[in-house]
């Protein structure tokens, strides 16, 4: 009998153990603690620049060492991630193809995975096998590399081309997967990568065909759940997100794909300063520039989705003391930076161009102003100045030059501006001498094109920001109130000093801008299926076969765009006798280039109308003229039938 009772009180003892157990286990649950990065753009050193009207200084690897230090100490296990753009914005990315410094410090700061960006691909297939190549060789621990959604079957049932073979070899060296499955703190993490839409309409001549990003996310997680044993899921994802639910492609996915637990959210240089929440998804967002390193803590829930406990950007400030050990490394890298790129144009890093003391908009502006901007005017300003300056000028004077924001990479501080300063600023692509930044190139386009540059501009960049337009020679006003293409109400060329002259229709203009950009420039019409035609043309009034030709050179080396930019600078008077040229303080005011009318009225609605106007206009009475007409008929259709009842 005693053994029975013995028994029958252990049975309950293990019993209610196990209950206290899953109790436990339920109001613990597993957790798990993240640090994200993305669009850190070569940023691998601290540097100066403008938030709202101060200027400070920011980023840095070493001080993002320093606070994943600090975690990794409550935390050993946490996770450390990035999503995409890791290069091409400061003077390190010259080291892209040859040292991989920006993929080899994400690997020091301890990052387990990334994936690619749409500027990896600015120096096409080559420049990133040599990247890869590049960076296997140096021996040192690298990220993982994940994308989900490269359609290599659709590319090799069509036949690799030479660039394709190219790729899908060192990915395989490299072991670029879909996704991975990680461990840590005892939960099993499958990472996986994903490139969006717009990241890939922002590559020219993209090499790679992807697949659709939801489609392909919706086949690797249902992957991941019938191969692995995971208890969350994170998408790598440079698609970003939008302040428009219905074009933010991360909320779409989100949606698309439920089973994705967090989606870390690149492309878009988005602050997400609290996560977007979609059903049990999470996306997150640190900015860009390595401003901000982006932390969360989870904790898994009873039905095995995640509570988001902690969510927090870290600023990266210049109070936060850098790890000497990472700052060490990363000064490896610039060391070579002038005397294998700069020394070419006859410049050093810290050069001093000139002293600065107008307050220039911060770089973000120029996607959500859509006005006149001191950065973009300095900008067109130095294209035209380096080319009519040029040793070798040809004498055909510049009618027009033209900066699309989404090639402003960063702003001016205030104080001394330096060669890195402007590189900074304009730090997009290489030439077609192979050398690191886009060159400038010289097209014609008539009165009548540059009249439509004005009203794409006024129409279509707030549905494309970074195709808002900053010029020197055209200004143009509008009105934002005023019918889709009708929205511009005066444009003209200015001649300087205040003087005008209207634009001739037929006439060809000189117009200056950088390679990439002109290449957007002439794809308006296939965008537009032919609605709003621009043709850029040599000075003959030939439409160009090709860009290359149009490349600007002085003493046959290509005239970079920042080059330019730092050709003008130097070229200041020095106003304080410091021996240092001084911005003009005319930069801190507006000069008319683009100016904005919010007007309401009839009167300023029917200003000077253009054939656009009239088009939807005829479109518009057209619809009427078919509404009253079915309007009548059904009229005349319901008269008969009441006779035809009455009778």
């Amino acid at each position: 009998m005693k053994k029975y009772i013995l028994s029958g009180l252990a049975l309950v003892l293990t019993i209610l153990f196990s209950i206290s157990l899953h109790a436990y286990t339920a109001t613990e649950g597993k957790k798990v603690d993240i640090m994200f990065l993305h669009d850190t753009h070569s940023h691998l050193n601290a540097f100066t620049t403008v938030e709202g009207d101060e200027t400070k200084t920011v980023g840095g690897f070493s001080r993002i060492k320093t606070l994943i230090n600090k975690q990794l100490k409550e935390n050993k296990d946490t996770l450390l991630l990035d999503a995409g753009d890791f290069s091409m914005g400061t003077l390190v990315q010259v080291l892209y193809e040859t040292q991989a410094s920006e993929l080899r410090m994400l690997g020091s700061l301890g990052i387990v995975a990334t994936t690619f960006g749409n500027h990896e691909f600015d120096y096409g297939a080559d420049g990133i096998a040599n990247m890869m190549n590049a960076a296997m060789a140096s021996g040192d621990t690298l990220p993982a590399m994940l994308m989900s959604n490269i359609d290599w079957e659709k590319m090799n049932a069509d036949g690799f081309t030479e660039d394709q073979r190219l790729l899908y070899d060192v990915f395989e060296q490299y072991a670029v997967k879909d996704y991975i499955v990680v461990e840590k703190n005892g939960v099993k993490i499958a990472l996986m990568g994903i490139f969006g839409k717009d990241a890939l309409a922002c590559v020219v001549d993209c090499p790679i065909i992807f697949k659709d990003p939801v489609e392909a996310a919706k086949e690797t997680v249902e992957k991941i759940k019938a191969s692995e044993s995971v208890d969350m899921i994170v998408c790598l994802s440079h698609s970003g997100t939008s302040s428009k639910e219905s074009k933010s492609e991360d909320e779409i996915l989100a949606k698309a794909v439920p089973d994705i637990d967090v989606i870390v959210s690149g492309h878009t240089h988005t602050q997400l300063d609290e996560a977007i929440v979609h059903g049990d998804t999470y996306i997150v967002s640190c900015a860009e520039y390595g401003k901000y390193l982006g932390s969360m803590s989870l904790t898994q829930k009873d039905n095995g989705r995640w509570a988001l406990d902690n969510y927090e950007l870290l600023a990266v400030t210049e109070d936060i003391a850098a790890d000497k050990a990472t700052q060490k490394k990363v000064n490896t890298f610039f060391s070579g930076v002038n005397k294998t790129y700069l020394a070419q144009y006859g410049y050093k890093k810290d050069q001093v161009l000139c002293t600065n003391e107008v307050e220039f908009v911060e770089q973000n502006a120029v996607g959500s102003l859509h006005t006149e901007l001191n950065l973009g005017s300095i900008m067109a300003d130095a294209y035209t100045y380096a080319v009519e300056h040029a040793i070798d000028f040809d004498g055909a004077p510049v009618d027009v030059a033209v900066v699309p924001a989404g090639t402003i990479r960063d702003t001016y501080p205030l104080g001394n501006i330096t060669v890195e300063n402007v590189f900074n600023s304009f730090s997009l692509g290489i030439g077609e001498d192979n050398i690191p930044g886009y060159p400038l190139i010289s097209v014609y386009l008539t009165g009548k094109e540059l009249k439509l540059v004005a009203e794409i501009d006024a129409s279509i960049s707030d549905l494309m920001t970074t195709a808002r337009l900053y010029t020197d020679g055209l200004h143009w006003a509008y009105n934002p109130n005023r019918l889709l293409l009708n929205k511009v109400t005066d444009v003209y060329i200015s001649t300087g000093a205040g003087e005008r002259a209207e634009l001739i229709d037929d006439k060809l203009y000189r117009v200056v801008t950088d390679f990439y950009s002109s290449q957007m420039l002439g794809g308006v019409t296939d965008m537009s299926y032919g609605l709003l035609s621009i043709v850029p043309k040599d000075k003959n009034g030939q439409p160009l076969e090709d860009y290359k030709d149009a490349v600007i050179t002085v003493n046959g080396q290509e005239l970079k765009a920042w080059v330019a930019i730092a050709q003008y600078m130097e070229s200041f008077s020095d106003t304080d006798g410091d021996g240092i040229g001084n911005v003009p303080q005319s930069y801190s005011l507006e000069e008319g280039r683009k100016v904005v009318e919010n007007d309401k009225s009839l009167g300023a609605w029917l200003k000077n109308p253009n054939q656009f106007f009239y088009m939807i206009m005829g479109v518009a009475f057209v619809v009427v003229i078919i509404v009253v007409f079915i309007f009548v008929f059904i009229g005349k259709k319901i008269v008969r039938l009441v006779k035809r009842v009455r009778k």
